[in-house]
């Protein structure tokens, strides 16, 4: 947001372009190498012409061309080697500067927060905070005590009544008759019904007399 409103860090765009830089330059390297390898490739097949026509002193004229064209080739080579390193390097130092500067920020925000919120102002609010919850527990305790004649009840008197009256419960259940559960008559043992086979017996010969003729 920050960077769309304000565009982006100084250093940061030098090194934006300068990548770019580079990249072109490299671009073009990598151009005029392959130029210099086809002129090598043509030498070459000229000195094998001239070869086939007992040309000696011109193949050898190819021949040093040749070696003239891959003695560039061999320098731009150099050349981009260079410019790999540098930029590999440039890559890392904007790393570098970005890591530091997202650390820079964020030091800085935390800092503001601790600045809006010191040590005296939590103790205060959690000081504050206890002491709501005495009050309010002091509050409860005041509405569960009994008021009027339900103060002068003895606890100690309430639990003996119950007693009493969970003995006479109790006694009175013992006194009560029994009654004898009702008998269940027998039962007799049910005879499972036979099968029913004569219809499928005879089924069953007539099929096997058919397969017998």
């Amino acid at each position: 947001m920050m960077n769309r409103l304000f565009g982006k860090p100084k250093h940061e765009g030098n090194a934006l372009q300068t990548l770019d830089k580079l990249n072109e330059t490299l671009e073009m390297l990598e151009k005029k190498e392959k130029v210099l390898l086809k002129k090598a490739g043509q030498e070459v097949e000229k000195a094998k012409e001239y070869t086939r026509a007992k040309n000696k002193r011109a193949a050898i004229q190819c021949l040093k061309r040749k070696r003239l064209y891959e003695q560039q080739v061999e320098q731009l080579g150099n050349f981009q080697l260079r410019i790999h390193d540098q930029m590999i390097m440039l890559e890392g130092a904007k790393a570098t500067t970005e890591t530091v500067d997202a650390l820079r920020s964020g030091a800085s925000a935390m800092k503001a927060m601790q600045k809006a919120t010191n040590i005296d102002d939590v103790d205060k609010t959690m000081d504050e905070i206890n002491e709501q919850t005495e009050n309010m527990k002091q509050i409860q305790e005041a509405l569960s005590t009994p008021l009027g004649a339900a103060a002068d009840f003895d606890e100690d008197e309430l639990e003996a009544e119950l007693e009493e009256l969970e003995g006479a419960e109790l006694e009175e259940q013992l006194l009560q008759p029994t009654t004898p559960m009702p008998s269940v008559p027998g039962r007799q043992p049910v005879r499972p019904a036979a099968a029913k086979r004569t219809a499928e017996e005879e089924e069953l010969a007539a099929l096997q007399a058919e397969m017998a003729l």
